[in-house]
């Protein structure tokens, strides 16, 4: 790969940072883009609560229904968000950072078959493939602090941390 293909794969890395950092932000102190105040996760709210009970659809609707509002379901998906966002951004755990955001992505997907614009395809999709990609070019050693983490015991030991 060279430079400006590094580059290229590093942006696209933390962009997809920033949109699941960005979603934990909003989602924790209700900013008002897709979560008011009153409905933060610091205010009490559900961050899963509204899609999962009023926006899911398809053959997976009851389900995501029955998951609305857990308290293990909020945890597990903003730290899920908190988690892959900084990895991304830092370049540090991107491969599992990556993998972990696909799942979520492809289970977000998954909620609400056929996508509304396309009946085969949506952004949750191709997102997903990207962030497949970036674990497999290694993406967080370019505007990252990847090569450093690459070189610790803890990756050399355990690659799948890298």
């Amino acid at each position: 790969m060279n430079g400006r293909e590094k580059y290229v794969w590093g942006l696209l890395r933390l962009g997809m940072g920033w949109i699941f950092l960005w979603a934990f932000i909003d989602k924790l102190f209700g900013l008002g883009f897709e979560t008011v105040a009153e409905k933060s996760w610091l205010a009490g709210g559900s961050p899963t609560f509204g899609f999962l009970k009023f926006a899911v659809k398809g053959p997976f609707a009851g389900f995501y229904q029955s998951l609305a509002g857990n308290v293990l379901t909020d945890w597990l998906f903003m730290l899920g968000l908190l988690f892959i966002g900084l990895a991304l951004i830092l370049g540090i755990g991107v491969k599992i950072a990556a993998f972990t955001g696909a799942l979520m992505l492809l289970l977000m997907y998954t909620a609400a078959i056929p996508p509304a614009h396309n009946p085969f395809l949506d952004d949750h999709i191709i997102y997903a493939i990207l962030m497949i990609f970036l674990a497999a070019v290694k993406s967080g050693r370019s505007l990252g602090f990847g090569n450093w983490w690459a070189s610790t015991k803890l990756v050399q030991k355990f690659p799948i941390f890298e």
